[in-house]
Protein backbone atom coordinates (compact mmCIF):
# COMPACT_ATOMS: atom_id res chain seq x y z
CA UNK A 1 0.00 0.00 0.00
CA UNK A 2 1.55 3.67 -0.56
CA UNK A 3 1.40 5.76 2.03
CA UNK A 4 -0.82 8.75 1.13
CA UNK A 5 -0.21 12.09 2.97
CA UNK A 6 -2.36 13.15 6.38
CA UNK A 7 -4.28 16.07 7.13
CA UNK A 8 -4.48 17.37 10.66
CA UNK A 9 -6.42 20.45 12.06
CA UNK A 10 -4.90 22.05 15.22
CA UNK A 11 -6.21 25.28 17.38
CA UNK A 12 -3.76 27.96 18.12
CA UNK A 13 -3.97 30.87 20.20
CA UNK A 14 -2.80 33.60 18.03
CA UNK A 15 -3.26 33.24 14.22
CA UNK A 16 -0.87 35.75 13.14
CA UNK A 17 1.85 34.07 15.61
CA UNK A 18 1.43 30.85 14.55
CA UNK A 19 1.45 31.50 10.73
CA UNK A 20 4.67 32.86 10.92
CA UNK A 21 5.93 29.87 13.31
CA UNK A 22 4.75 27.46 10.79
CA UNK A 23 5.86 29.71 7.75
CA UNK A 24 9.30 31.27 8.84
CA UNK A 25 10.34 28.14 11.35
CA UNK A 26 9.33 25.08 10.08
CA UNK A 27 9.31 26.68 6.02
CA UNK A 28 5.67 25.32 5.39
CA UNK A 29 4.05 26.57 2.06
CA UNK A 30 0.97 28.44 2.91
CA UNK A 31 -2.42 27.75 1.06
CA UNK A 32 -5.76 28.69 1.40
CA UNK A 33 -6.27 30.97 4.42
CA UNK A 34 -9.19 32.97 5.89
CA UNK A 35 -9.50 35.17 9.26
CA UNK A 36 -9.66 32.25 11.09
CA UNK A 37 -7.77 29.40 9.91
CA UNK A 38 -4.44 28.75 7.71
CA UNK A 39 -3.90 25.61 5.34
CA UNK A 40 0.23 24.71 5.58
CA UNK A 41 2.33 22.27 3.60
CA UNK A 42 4.35 20.32 6.67
CA UNK A 43 6.55 17.65 4.10
CA UNK A 44 3.91 17.00 1.79
CA UNK A 45 0.96 16.41 4.63
CA UNK A 46 -1.80 19.29 5.12
CA UNK A 47 -1.82 20.89 8.52
CA UNK A 48 -4.51 23.35 9.59
CA UNK A 49 -4.09 25.97 12.01
CA UNK A 50 -7.23 27.04 13.76
CA UNK A 51 -7.70 29.99 15.98
CA UNK A 52 -9.47 28.95 18.95
CA UNK A 53 -10.00 32.31 21.13
CA UNK A 54 -11.25 29.90 24.37
CA UNK A 55 -6.42 28.89 24.65
CA UNK A 56 -6.13 32.82 25.79
CA UNK A 57 -2.65 34.19 26.71
CA UNK A 58 -2.31 31.19 29.04
CA UNK A 59 -1.72 28.32 26.84
CA UNK A 60 -4.60 25.89 28.26
CA UNK A 61 -3.51 22.80 26.21
CA UNK A 62 -3.16 20.57 28.60
CA UNK A 63 -0.30 17.51 28.03
CA UNK A 64 0.27 14.27 28.84
CA UNK A 65 3.67 12.71 28.59
CA UNK A 66 5.13 8.80 29.03
CA UNK A 67 8.57 7.89 29.73
CA UNK A 68 10.28 6.90 26.34
CA UNK A 69 14.25 6.13 26.80
CA UNK A 70 13.87 8.09 30.53
CA UNK A 71 12.08 11.42 28.84
CA UNK A 72 9.06 12.73 29.09
CA UNK A 73 7.55 12.60 25.76
CA UNK A 74 4.42 14.69 25.03
CA UNK A 75 1.37 13.34 24.59
CA UNK A 76 -1.11 14.18 21.95
CA UNK A 77 2.11 15.10 19.58
CA UNK A 78 1.65 14.95 15.73
CA UNK A 79 4.89 13.98 13.94
CA UNK A 80 6.23 13.43 10.53
CA UNK A 81 8.71 10.90 9.69
CA UNK A 82 11.83 12.68 7.12
CA UNK A 83 14.47 11.43 5.25
CA UNK A 84 17.61 11.07 7.85
CA UNK A 85 19.38 13.82 5.34
CA UNK A 86 16.54 16.11 5.75
CA UNK A 87 15.32 15.59 9.24
CA UNK A 88 19.27 16.77 10.69
CA UNK A 89 19.10 20.04 8.27
CA UNK A 90 15.43 20.48 9.82
CA UNK A 91 17.09 19.95 13.40
CA UNK A 92 20.07 22.24 12.37
CA UNK A 93 17.95 24.88 11.27
CA UNK A 94 16.03 24.60 14.38
CA UNK A 95 18.42 24.61 16.47
CA UNK A 96 20.05 27.94 14.32
CA UNK A 97 16.65 29.90 14.96
CA UNK A 98 16.37 29.14 19.14
CA UNK A 99 14.14 26.92 18.96
CA UNK A 100 14.23 25.47 22.80
CA UNK A 101 13.46 21.07 22.87
CA UNK A 102 11.05 19.61 24.83
CA UNK A 103 13.52 17.02 23.60
CA UNK A 104 16.81 17.36 22.34
CA UNK A 105 17.68 16.09 18.91
CA UNK A 106 18.95 12.73 19.26
CA UNK A 107 19.29 8.99 17.62
CA UNK A 108 17.62 5.62 19.38
CA UNK A 109 18.85 2.48 18.64
CA UNK A 110 22.07 3.66 17.48
CA UNK A 111 23.67 0.63 15.30
CA UNK A 112 20.34 -1.82 15.93
CA UNK A 113 17.83 -2.86 13.58
CA UNK A 114 15.52 0.42 13.75
CA UNK A 115 17.83 2.85 14.35
CA UNK A 116 15.91 6.00 14.57
CA UNK A 117 16.53 10.15 14.95
CA UNK A 118 13.75 11.84 17.12
CA UNK A 119 13.18 15.58 18.64
CA UNK A 120 10.25 17.23 20.33
CA UNK A 121 9.15 20.88 20.87
CA UNK A 122 6.02 23.14 20.82
CA UNK A 123 5.01 25.46 18.63
CA UNK A 124 4.03 28.99 20.56
CA UNK A 125 0.57 27.59 21.08
CA UNK A 126 1.72 24.63 23.57
CA UNK A 127 0.65 21.80 20.84
CA UNK A 128 3.78 19.14 20.53
CA UNK A 129 5.45 18.53 17.30
CA UNK A 130 7.56 15.28 16.85
CA UNK A 131 10.08 15.31 13.79
CA UNK A 132 11.69 11.47 13.21
CA UNK A 133 14.30 9.49 10.41
CA UNK A 134 14.58 6.18 10.35
CA UNK A 135 18.14 4.60 9.20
Amino acid sequence: MALTPFHVAIPVRHLEESRAFYRNVLNCSEGRSSDNWVDFDLYGHQLVIHFDAAIGEANTITLHTNPVDSKAVPVPHIGVVLEMSDWQALADRLKDKGVQFVIEPYVRFKGESGEQATMFFFDPTGNALEFKAFK
